[in-house]
């Protein structure tokens, strides 16, 4: 009975145990707004110009930029790149086979891939890459150790080398920058959160729209509430 009763609590308690374990490092904010359709623009563009040839979003449809600020000609002239029609989706324009013979691992479908992760984990991924001459694409990164994907964007952040300095606490492990990029550190910065804040949206496009939803049905019931307790009064107040 004892072992069983151990073994409840056990299960009761993986839970907390798991969420309680420290993290490798720490993750950096990012700065996610999906009211900002600048952003949001920004973003888009820089995900079909340079995550979209591997990775696909096959949840998203072209036309539902339109939420976002873009018309239709915007949308062909700045998002669709291989000839497909506004409502088509958003489809990788690399083949399955293709990504695991050169990568090693079939590239994911980025739909859903803020949700899964968490927009602080990309935004930090996206910008901790750095060389490896150890693994095979000759990158690598702080919070993926060995990662299939290489660093896409190096011409953009620049070069960064790691750094590892041993202490009585362990080692501390940083990057710092060995060849600079087309953009400053800040630019950059602001590249990976547009980019990271698109993701996001793609991950719940109706998000805003379900929030102002919400907002008006809340507004609404607390009016009913006020009108149903002023009823009561009126319907009792002869009785008490």
């Amino acid at each position: 009975m004892m072992k069983i009763k151990t073994f409840l609590f056990i299960v009761c308690m993986a839970p907390f145990i798991v969420s309680a374990a420290p993290l490798e490092m720490e993750l950096d904010k990012a700065p996610v707004d999906i009211s900002d359709n600048a952003s949001l623009q920004r973003g888009a563009e820089s995900f079909v110009n340079y995550c979209l040839t591997c990775h696909g979003a096959s949840f998203m449809r072209y036309n539902r930029h339109r939420d976002i600020g873009f018309d239709e000609k915007e949308i062909l002239e700045r998002l669709v790149q291989t000839g497909q029609k506004v409502g088509d989706l958003m489809e990788s324009a690399m083949w399955k086979k293709e990504g695991e013979e050169w990568f090693g691992v079939v590239p994911p479908d980025l739909s859903v891939i803020a949700r899964s992760r968490g927009a602080d984990w990309l935004y930090t991924y996206l910008r901790t890459f750095y060389r490896d001459d150890s693994t095979v694409t000759g990158w690598n990164n702080l919070v993926f150790d060995r990662a299939a994907m290489p660093h896409v964007l190096y011409q953009l952040q620049g070069e960064q080398k790691l750094v590892v300095k041993t202490s009585d606490s362990g080692e501390q492990k940083s990057l710092v920058l060995d060849k600079k990029g087309e953009l400053t550190a800040a630019e950059y910065d602001k590249f990976a959160g547009d980019l990271v804040n698109y993701l996001v949206y793609l991950g719940e496009p109706h998000a805003n729209a379900r929030k102002s939803i919400g907002l008006m049905v809340m507004i609404f019931l607390l009016g009913m509430l006020v009108l149903s307790y002023a009823l009561k009064r009126e319907y009792w107040k002869d009785i008490h």
